[in-house]
């Protein structure tokens, strides 16, 4: 299998989530005008949920962001009511001692361009990230994202046939490519980890391919560098 990767250093996030749109589609009805498989040209308004889950003793508080209705533009707004639509879902995983408000200039284009953003806030620590348990975490949060599609005010709303998209910067690009090497989850079909280190090779999955927007690593000398990433 082959996983496929493009290479970018700098793009802004109203970009990023264009990009990953294109790369998850969209294909049922997003904003009720039929199957996309860009971004729609008018942005959503966004909204957030909170919801208090575990992964046995393990907290997993996640802020879950998705199209609203309402006016684009501004703070996401919570408990805002969904948007009309059946939207795809893409994780962002902050960095060491952040947490997902500190990463809404990411987060809340994403949900604007179409798709569930669920975004856990970790207090991890590194022997966490290295041993596998918050790349555990995060499949477990996908899990639970997944699930909202059958009750509550997201039941409709999340396509979870298409599969999940990963995405976290820094510790949090660790947790997300420790999900495509040491600890896989075979539901991801596109990723992005941001500027962090390699956590082992890639993970053969028969279930479908995956697409990795870009890996990021810090050059020493400055600045970001992307590495090949050629099969998984």
């Amino acid at each position: 299998m082959t996983m496929q990767r493009r290479t970018f250093l700098s793009v802004s996030a109203a970009g990023a989530a264009g990009l990953g749109l294109s790369l998850l589609g969209a294909r049922q009805g997003l904003a009720a005008v039929g199957p996309l498989d860009t971004a729609p040209t008018t942005p959503f308004a966004v909204g957030v949920r909170r919801y208090d889950w575990t992964r046995g003793s393990r907290p997993c508080t996640t802020y879950v962001y998705y199209p609203a209705t309402g006016t684009p533009g501004g703070n996401p707004v919570t408990n805002a009511p969904v948007a009309d639509g059946v939207f795809p879902v893409y994780n962002f995983t902050h960095g060491f001692q952040s947490s997902p408000q500190n990463s809404l200039f990411i987060i809340r284009a994403l949900a604007a361009a179409g798709f569930i953003v669920p975004a856990p806030h970790f207090n991890h620590t590194f022997d966490d990230v290295r041993n596998g348990n918050t790349s555990k975490d995060v499949s477990q949060i996908l899990t639970q994202t997944l699930a909202l599609n059958t009750s509550g005010p997201l039941a409709g709303h999340i396509d979870t046939g298409i599969g999940v998209g990963v995405s976290g910067h820094s510790l949090g690009g660790m947790i997300t490519h420790g999900l495509l090497t040491s600890w896989p989850d075979g539901r991801i079909i596109s990723a992005n980890p941001q500027s962090c280190e390699d956590m082992g090779n890639p993970a053969r999955h028969a279930e479908r391919p995956t697409r990795v927007i870009t890996r990021q690593r810090l050059d020493p000398r400055g600045g970001a560098v992307a590495d090949p990433y050629d099969d998984a």
